[in-house]
């Protein structure tokens, strides 16, 4: 790299738009990046594709299960609140903080009827606190 630049060249490019492509397997999952530099070493596109995104249609059935399974009536509990953390810290470690603050990680659930309507709001802070938030 010369004094002043800002990117080192890609192998084999000769100016003009260059790309490169990076793929590797993170411990939430598989992480993609893809950039493109133009001819004035800026970046002119960048595309990530992150674990949580791998992760997501996983995560969301994982919560609809543990509703079914373990909502009653239209009250949300802790309990439920807990398992939801489980079912997507199993699926995204980093995202929840599961892998060392399960049950403090700052999370809110909202149940809502078919029409939208709120119908309970349960929320935990950072240090594990309950607030139940009017519907």
């Amino acid at each position: 790299m010369v004094a002043g630049e800002r990117v080192a060249p890609l192998p084999g490019a000769t100016g003009g738009r260059r790309e490169g492509v990076g793929v590797i397997e993170a411990p939430r999952g598989t992480l993609m990046h893809h950039y493109a530099i133009g001819d004035d070493d800026l970046i002119t596109d960048c595309d990530l594709i992150v674990s949580t995104t791998h992760n997501n249609e996983a995560m969301n059935e994982a919560v609809r299960v543990v509703a079914r399974e373990s909502l009653y009536g239209h009250e949300i509990t802790e309990a439920l609140l807990s398992r939801v953390e489980t079912a997507v810290g199993a699926y995204d470690p980093c995202l929840s903080c599961a892998t060392h603050a399960l049950g403090r990680m700052p999370l809110e659930l909202t149940l809502v009827d078919a029409c939208g309507a709120v119908l309970d709001r349960l929320q935990r802070d950072g240090h594990g606190r309950l607030e139940r938030a009017a519907p």
